[in-house]
């Protein structure tokens, strides 16, 4: 893979930033929004509960951590759906550019945005609320990673849902995060939800990184090994993730079906 091709991608998403102000607001308005909302619900919770409770490490920093998914996903299918938009494939891959290259530009795109997203978000809580990431130690790092490497899967499977089905496909990606966050534990222990959605968490690497969130902030010890399985697989699903995306684009250039993505729905 060469980095020159694949730093292409990024720079066309670059000028496409500089040259919006459209698409410079969702890369910290809306996190804003989302830390000072919730925020305000913790300090709320902690008004109303027994002295000593505090909801701001639990929950608001589990809407970071959530929020951060989020965005690096979004970070992927949003540079793809600019493509989809502007009916750029055909001008993209009459390059030498191979699909591991769009592929890891369209990761590196990801890596810029949500770490923007992410610093917004930490200045935010820790200004306002006083919520410091690092009472996590060092196990903040391994729960980014996880977040990152799951999102990024995430990312790159519903590119590839979207080059199947067609450009109207996008309202099948959007709510990804929200059909995911019910059994990954976002705000509540897996504890609490019967049997087979628990068997379902136990396969969603973000599931590990609540829990261990969680167990941090009520002074236990979290397992490392529990948190290497998290790890595990979500490198696994970026396997697969990507080896879903070039078998959709091999399928798409054989068929002649990228020659046609200028229709709103394919088949």
């Amino acid at each position: 893979m060469a980095f020159n091709r694949a730093a292409a991608i990024i720079l066309r998403q670059f000028y496409l930033i500089r040259g919006s102000p459209s698409r410079i607001f969702p890369l910290f308005v809306w996190i804003a929004i989302d830390m000072v909302l919730w925020g305000f619900m913790s300090r709320y919770l902690n008004s109303i509960t027994a002295p000593g409770a505090d909801f701001v490490p639990a929950l608001l920093g589990a809407v970071l951590l959530w929020d951060f998914l989020i965005r690096v996903m979004q970070g992927v299918t949003m540079a793809f759906f600019e493509d989809v938009w502007s009916r750029n494939f055909l001008n993209v891959f009459a390059t030498p550019l191979s699909i591991t290259e769009y592929v890891g530009g369209l990761v590196l795109s990801s890596i810029a945005t949500s770490s923007i997203g992410l610093v917004v978000m930490l200045l935010v809580a820790g200004a306002a609320f006083g919520l410091s990431m690092f009472s996590y130690g060092l196990m903040l790092v391994p729960f980014l990673l996880v977040l990152f490497l799951f999102g990024i899967a995430l990312g790159i499977f519903g590119a590839a849902v979207v080059l199947r089905l067609g450009p109207s496909a996008e309202w099948f990606i959007w709510p990804i995060p929200a059909v995911v966050s019910p059994f990954a534990g976002v705000f509540y222990p897996l504890s609490t939800l019967p049997e087979w959605m628990r068997a379902v968490s136990r396969l969603l690497p973000p599931s590990y990184v609540f829990e261990g969130m969680r167990t941090i902030v009520a002074g236990g010890t979290f397992s490392a090994i529990t948190l290497l399985w998290g790890v595990g697989l979500a490198l696994l699903y970026i396997l697969l993730a990507c080896g879903f995306f070039t078998r959709v684009f091999r399928y798409a250039v054989r068929t002649g079906l990228i020659a046609r993505y200028s229709a709103e729905s394919v088949s």
